[in-house]
């Protein structure tokens, strides 16, 4: 008998994209993205930040219900989780309209019969000066912060996991990390649009630190590549989606930005990697290095 194929174990699938402004393109590379992230064994497909639009976030945001319901289906339809990395939403969880013409940045979780699990309003939004073309980022003058954290069950294989969901700027909060941790998360989800400068400089060591920092699975699944905007901006993202075990080692990455490489041989709109959370050994690993029972300031 195989002790390994008994063990509580979660298949994650973390998904790359280059989503640009056509949202019935970029639904259609998720629909493949998920198919084949099933195929492959997966319980839990990862999207990325903006995974329906990157840019054109009000017209967007007109749809949510429209796009939610859709990727809901999906996640029936093929019988896995689905974390939709981050749509905007025009309303608080309460159902009020955001005030002041703003939305919020909503990640949800949707379960193999396509009901919703939870849902995460980003906490913290992207303020930054970065020398790339587009110069200034400032999301709270489009959408307003989350309050909550969110910590959603999985099942899969008779077990049961907690999923601590993040959204990309707040994996620069360790607090965040530790809390969903101490909320009893086992995984955290990262879905992201890191910009190709802050990317290169500090994304898979936010996601590494991440893991230590919680002892936690870090799932970042990314936007890569250069996204064209109507007015005719560019927007380049680092990509280099990566799963990051609870000890800071990389598990599995897809290295570069740009989809159409060697590395996509298949020159999909998407990349995919895949990984295994083995609930025991993490557990093992917590108990030789039990920091939150050692933990004094939170």
């Amino acid at each position: 008998m195989n002790n390994q194929a008994n063990k509580p174990h979660l298949i994650t699938a973390a998904i790359q994209m280059n989503s640009q402004q056509n949202i019935e393109k970029n639904v259609t590379a998720i629909k493949a993205a998920i198919c084949d992230a099933s195929h492959q064994g997966a319980h839990l497909v990862v999207l990325p930040e903006n995974c329906c639009s990157m840019g054109e976030q009000f017209a967007t945001a007109e749809r949510f219900d429209a796009l939610s319901a859709t990727i809901a289906d999906y996640a029936s339809t093929y019988g896995v989780y689905v974390l939709a990395g981050s749509l905007p939403c025009p309303y608080r969880p309460d159902g009020v309209i955001v005030p002041d013409g703003r939305l919020r940045q909503v990640s949800q979780l949707f379960a193999p019969d396509g009901t919703r699990v939870a849902r995460y309003d980003k906490i913290h939004l992207f303020t930054a000066t970065v020398a790339d073309k587009h110069g200034s980022y400032n999301e709270a003058a489009t959408f307003e912060p989350g309050t909550q954290t969110v910590v959603a069950t999985v099942e899969s294989n008779h077990a049961a996991y907690q999923l601590g969901m993040m959204v990309c700027f707040d994996l620069r909060f360790p607090a965040l990390a530790q809390r969903l941790r101490q909320a009893g998360a086992d995984l955290l989800s990262a879905p992201s649009a890191f910009t190709y400068l802050t990317g290169q400089a500090h994304w898979s060591l936010l996601l590494r630190a991440r893991a230590l920092d919680s002892q936690c699975m870090v799932i970042g699944a990314a936007q890569g590549g250069d996204h064209v905007y109507k007015n005719g901006d560019i927007r380049q993202t680092w990509g280099h989606t990566t799963i990051t075990a609870f000890d800071g080692t990389i598990i599995n990455s897809y290295e570069d930005s740009e989809l159409n490489n060697a590395i996509n041989k298949d020159n999909k709109n998407y990349a995919l990697i895949l990984a295994t959370l083995d609930k025991q050994t993490q557990q093992q690993g917590r108990q030789k290095m039990p920091i939150f029972d050692c933990h004094r300031l939170a």
